[in-house]
């Protein structure tokens, strides 16, 4: 019956096996183009397709956003704290406009301690040319001249700047417990000069050039140019249908980093702050605090100038450091130093101040009573503050006996002289 019915109709038994043919032809140009439009954009990308523009407030009050009496940030028309997912399945723009508040948040802090904690910033290289990137940290008025003691902050790595422990605490918590302002302050009472270095301003991004894109193979060919259009023109139209379908997602701006002559880390920026500013103040017992990286960078900076530093270093108290004396490795009697005059307050479960077993044969560790790892700092704020005093008292102590012992043998050489 078929073949009956084949041969009764010939031409449209034909012209149907043609198009299947077309269709087929069709449907393969198709898959063929969607493969490359999927070669060409991940998955991740075309979830973008609905972004809004990364355009963001630049200041606090246009973001909608105060700190109040707490120093806590609050929204000034509801009150509540900061929202992250502004926008739902739109992760990657709040990621931009978070960071975007955190630009101005770091903004903030700097007027901070210009204004309130009365510093002033000192450039770094410190004879840097007006083309050359610059980066900076902040002097008390008494830094370099306080005959006594000097407090030098060290924070850690990320997106920190100077006068910041952690953006995330600043943000969502608190002031006191996300800036170093409180450090500062309680300094400056105590009779201290400060130092806040900046070991994460290490570079200048800048816009990198555009490119002038390179000839397509087709460009190079020997065909005819009118013929390459006519064909060009064929294979965007069978294309163009799929990528219309999609938006373009937004791209960022491609950047190039500049680093800062002898800042381009955060261990290059404490070993020149140290050269540079903190070698050569006054004071006589020069107090450290760092936290988690800033603690690996004051090891590196003993491995550097170990000699230098137990000479001018009282004592330095870490907070959840990062140092490790093997992979860096440590001399013998830099362990023993620290031994001595480090404490590392590391998150724990247990109470605050608890001693806790050691892992390497360094400096003591005790609990700072947060599994919180950005928390660490201010919640051992106070028992920071009472391990310096005691080892500035410990120092006068010794101070006063040398002074006593050096009197008390300068008298007997009088009296045996009189004597004589």
């Amino acid at each position: 019956m078929l073949s009956h019915f084949c041969a009764a109709t010939p031409p449209l038994f034909v012209l149907w096996i043609i198009m299947a043919q077309v269709a087929g032809q069709e449907d393969r140009e198709k898959t063929t183009a969607l493969k490359d439009l999927l070669s060409r954009i991940d998955l991740d990308e075309l979830m973008k397709k609905d972004e809004p523009p990364f355009t963001f407030p630049k200041t606090l009050e246009d973001f909608e956003y105060a700190f109040n009496e707490y120093g806590q940030l609050r929204h000034i028309k509801t009150g509540e704290p900061f929202v992250f997912n502004a926008r739902e399945d739109l992760h990657r723009w709040n990621q931009k406009r978070y960071e975007a508040l955190g630009e101005i948040i770091t903004q903030y802090v700097y007027e901070l301690l210009e204004k309130k904690c009365n510093m002033t910033k000192e450039i770094l290289p410190v004879n840097a040319t007006e083309d050359e990137p610059t980066g900076f940290i902040y002097l008390s008025p008494d830094a370099l001249s306080n005959p006594s003691k000097l407090l030098v902050l060290i924070q850690g790595s990320g997106v920190v700047r100077a006068g910041q422990w952690a953006r995330r605490l600043i943000i969502n918590q608190d002031l006191n417990s996300g800036t170093q302002i409180p450090f500062i302050e309680r300094a400056m009472q105590e009779g201290y000069g400060v130092m806040v270095l900046n070991p994460n301003e290490n570079y200048l991004e800048v816009e990198k050039p555009t490119k002038s894109p390179l000839p397509s193979p087709t460009e190079t060919s020997d065909e005819p140019a009118e013929k390459r259009e006519r064909k060009d023109d064929k294979e965007g139209k069978k294309k163009k249908e799929f990528y219309e379908k999609y938006r373009n997602p937004q791209r960022e701006t491609e950047t190039e980093r500049i680093p800062i002559r002898e800042n381009g880390s955060s261990e290059e920026h404490v070993l020149y702050v140290w050269d540079h500013f903190v070698s050569k103040a006054a004071a006589k017992n020069v107090f450290i605090m760092a936290h988690s990286y800033g603690g690996l960078s004051f090891v590196e900076l003993m491995n550097q100038r170990e000699s230098e530093v137990k000479n001018k270093v009282c004592a330095v108290a870490l907070t959840d450091s990062a140092h490790n004396i093997w992979l860096q490795e440590t001399t013998k009697s830099t362990q023993d130093w620290m031994q001595e005059h480090c404490r590392n307050w590391v998150s724990s479960p247990e109470p605050l101040d608890t001693p806790l077993e050691p892992m390497m044969p360094d400096c003591p560790r005790v609990s700072a009573g947060t599994e919180r790892h950005e928390l660490t700092s201010w919640m051992s704020f106070d028992s920071i503050f009472r391990f310096f005093s005691e080892f500035h008292a410990k120092e006068g102590e010794e101070a006063e006996e040398t002074s006593n012992s050096v009197t008390t043998r300068s008298g007997s050489h009088k009296n045996k002289h009189q004597d004589l």
